[in-house]
């Protein structure tokens, strides 16, 4: 819809596609990343996703980290450089005209065991 427009780009971010749950030193969940209700992320946990997010801005289309490492180091974190000094958008990545072809991926986890996680996840809840 807005491949043609100068002015305006849409570019999905994948730094969230392949992430999962950071594990502490014990092996287990580490916590610190989680508000009290184990859910929303705390401030530790929006720090690094703001960091991911800012990464994958400053990566071109087709290259962009599709996961996220929660290592707590801030010298992970990109800046723009006097070569290439913006957002990537598909355009300004060499595509031109054309739109990057994504490979199709099979969800690592089956759509039905959402669907099962979710209803136990309520079950337990009004237990």
């Amino acid at each position: 819809r807005y491949e043609q427009r100068e002015d305006f780009a849409v570019v999905m971010q994948p730094f969230f596609r392949n992430t999962f749950v950071p594990l502490g030193s014990n092996g287990k969940p580490d916590l610190s990343f989680f508000s009290t209700d184990c859910f929303h992320f705390s401030e530790r946990g929006y720090a690094e996703m703001a960091v991911a997010l800012w990464n994958n801005m400053l990566e071109p289309v087709g290259e962009k980290q599709s996961y996220n490492n929660f290592t707590h180091d801030r010298s992970k974190l990109k800046c723009p450089t006097p070569e290439k000094p913006f957002l990537f958008t598909v355009r300004n990545s060499g595509f031109g005209n054309e739109t990057p072809v994504s490979v199709k991926t099979e969800p690592s986890v089956p759509y039905w065991a959402v669907i099962v996680a979710a209803m136990a996840g309520v079950l337990a809840g009004s237990l």
